[in-house]
């Protein structure tokens, strides 16, 4: 299982490597296209739009393998460790129900695309590139959904789950 966890975080730094390392490679040889040789590719701001998305959904999932989303601590100071793990744990089955909730219309919002056969780039059918919304909200639903039954169990059986 480990293993597993491992590749898979590879896997998602590989992602954020190479779509981040793509944006900054595309947007400066657009730069330098459009200053020195006077011509720039059309498509190349709007494929710079989705990589945003992307980077931004990759970026998500891979703060959720750790916990550390966005939150604002503020009870932590003042309550004790047992009560701040309860919390963790109504944050975390909420985190996941909002996740799993935003899959499930992105799920409808790429059917639909599909349905009306939407175009990105030219000729690419805009669903395949919309997939990352569905897969990426779906993945953190998955991990926040064992979060909170990794430390639902640890407070039944009395000890810490983070």
């Amino acid at each position: 299982m480990q293993r597993l966890e491992k590749t898979g975080r590879r896997l998602e730094d590989a992602v954020l490597v190479i779509i981040l390392g793509g944006m900054i490679l595309l947007a400066a040889g657009q730069i330098v296209a459009r200053n020195v040789f006077g011509f720039g590719f059309i498509w190349s701001d709007e494929l710079l739009r989705m990589l945003v998305l992307w980077v931004a959904v990759a970026g998500a999932v891979a703060a959720s393998r750790t916990d550390k989303h966005i939150n604002i601590a503020v009870l932590d100071r003042f309550l004790s460790p047992k009560a701040n793990e309860r919390i963790k744990i109504v944050v975390d089955l909420f985190t996941a129900s909002i996740c799993a909730l935003i899959t499930w219309h992105s799920i409808s919002f790429v059917r639909t695309s599909y349905e009306y056969g939407d175009m990105l780039l030219g000729k690419v059918p805009a669903w395949l590139l919309q997939l990352v919304l569905p897969v990426g909200f779906g993945l953190i639903a998955w991990r926040y959904g064992l979060f909170f039954l990794k430390r639902l169990v640890a407070q039944f059986r009395g000890d810490r789950a983070s």
